[in-house]
């Protein structure tokens, strides 16, 4: 009986293993790693015009904010921040294109939320910019507040949460407005030019981005009313997990580089350093980068590409750029912002 029951318990321990294998190592779960080392390049979803966060050049070069966190990734896998392919995605079609497998990230303005998590199978590894809805305003100087845009024509982009942040805000506050309805924020842009519409409402980085097009515009006036929590991050799909978490530990090493002090210009000496918590950074004390299948130079490959948060920041949206976005909630938490990362150890 003892000798059957044993038998029995092996059967179950067998088949047990077997299926946690068939279930926890499907083909995605296994291979995006790999297929990206394979096919030597990242493919990187980004947004196809967005001043400060991707554009793309007259000579094709991209470059922005999210383009920046595509060449960390690459750097942290390849020690090259140019092995990078970047696809041009729409509102519409960006979280298609990572369901299907078409990129292997995406960094673009995209908002994290629970239902594009649990409906759409996707995860957001963390975030990379607190932002809020905003309104910009053309035409009409005299409004300062959202509160006074009672039947105003207001331009919103179709699949976002702008657009049910923009129907909340109205029902709540007891207020009408006409929608219209654009595919892109260059569709906005016309729009308004055209006199469509005489409101633009987007996160607030993306309007400070898009008031570079309306130059010739007099009257261009971004409120100060945030009516939303817009928490911006990367996204990958939900069937590996092992992905996943290269892509949120670089969104935290260049985080955790700018609390730490290192930067692109100073990667190099902290090699040098006799800080345990920056040796460790660096890889000089311990393996972290072996743990979710990196070398041990990972993290400050990735700095050395692009430089800390905190000079991403400020050379593409922050006080270095056009866009001139004060930083606020994105300060680090130990400078008066909320921008927090996990240590490594």
């Amino acid at each position: 009986m003892f000798h059957s029951i044993r038998q029995g318990s092996c059967a179950i321990s067998i088949m047990a293993s077997v299926l946690a294998t068939c279930i926890g190592q499907s083909p995605a779960y296994a291979s995006t790693l790999s297929d990206v080392q394979k096919r030597g390049v990242l493919n990187c979803g980004v947004n196809p015009a967005l001043p400060g966060f991707s554009t793309k050049s007259a000579s094709g070069e991209w470059s922005g904010f999210d383009v920046d966190f595509c060449k960390a990734v690459a750097a942290a896998i390849f020690s090259d921040a140019s092995k990078v392919s970047y696809v041009p995605l729409t509102a519409t079609a960006r979280f298609d294109a990572l369901q299907k497998g078409s990129i292997d990230i995406l960094s673009r303005n995209s908002t994290w939320t629970l239902e594009r998590e649990g409906a759409l199978g996707l995860l957001f590894a963390g975030v990379t910019y607190h932002d809020g809805q905003s309104f910009m305003v053309v035409r009409k100087p005299e409004v300062t507040s959202a509160l006074e845009l009672n039947g105003a024509k207001i331009c919103v982009q179709a699949a976002t949460t702008s657009q049910r942040n923009l129907a909340d805000f109205f029902k709540t506050n007891s207020m009408q407005y006409q929608e219209v309805i654009v595919q892109d924020a260059a569709e906005a842009m016309l729009a308004i030019t055209a006199a469509r519409c005489d409101v633009f409402t987007a996160d607030q980085s993306a309007l400070y981005a898009e008031r570079l097009n309306l130059t010739g515009q007099k009257d261009v006036i971004i409120l100060p009313d945030v009516i939303s929590k817009e928490p911006l991050g990367p996204a990958t799909r939900s069937d590996d997990t092992g992905w996943f978490n290269i892509i949120k530990w670089v969104n935290f090493a260049l985080i955790n580089a700018e609390e730490l002090g290192i930067t692109q210009a100073t990667a190099d000496a902290a090699i040098q350093s006799k800080r345990p918590d920056v040796l460790r950074f660096v890889g000089a004390d311990g393996a972290l980068g072996r743990s979710i299948g990196l070398d041990e130079k990972w993290a400050i490959n990735a700095v050395r590409a692009v430089g800390n948060y905190g000079e991403i920041f400020a050379r593409n949206v922050g006080v270095k750029s056009r866009l001139a976005i004060p930083r606020g909630l994105n300060e680090l938490w130990s400078t008066g912002g909320i921008l927090f990362a996990p240590p490594l150890q």
